[in-house]
């Protein structure tokens, strides 16, 4: 029995008119995603990152060369607002992880560009997050973890509808 287990046999005793077996799974998606994103910080933390910037940064770097984006690009591939990729790209301009570069292809626009201070510390956080990952999944074999995928896939999907 877990924490989650625990809630449902509460609410089982009751409401036992509801069924409450999808509360268990979002439970533990939801206590698993928080577990996760807390190791993840602490990764981050050590650079000097934070979940944002290092979706930034991590974002640019896996473009490969000439590891740069519109702004527009950039949001759509981060998944987030104009207003909070513009403060996100101010903050990491000042820290002097990135560059504003003219658009060759639009000379009205500019792109976003990994600064080669920025591209030393992404190359160096990025590997210390796939380490922190592969401690964090190591408690299921490959094999579990490729069902596990393929659940997630499912899940995600239907909730997304696609």
């Amino acid at each position: 029995m877990d924490h989650v287990d625990n809630i449902l046999k509460q609410w089982r005793q009751e409401r036992p008119d509801l069924e409450v077996t999808p509360m268990g799974t979002i439970g533990r998606v939801k206590r698993l995603n928080h577990a996760l994103m807390r190791a993840m910080e602490k990764t981050w933390a050590k650079y000097g990152l934070t979940d944002a910037s290092f979706d930034v940064l991590a974002t640019l770097r896996r473009e490969g060369e000439p590891y740069a984006l519109s702004p527009g690009d950039l949001m759509t591939s981060t998944m987030v607002t104009s207003g909070t990729m513009t403060h996100r790209i101010n903050q990491l301009e000042k820290a002097g992880l990135i560059e504003r570069v003219k658009n060759p292809d639009d000379g009205r626009g500019f792109l976003i560009s990994l600064s080669q201070r920025g591209f030393e510390l992404i190359d160096e956080a990025v590997a210390a997050h796939v380490e922190t990952q592969t401690q964090l999944v190591s408690a299921l074999t490959e094999e579990q973890r490729e069902q596990l995928d393929v659940l997630l896939k499912q899940f995600l999907a239907g909730v997304e509808g696609e």
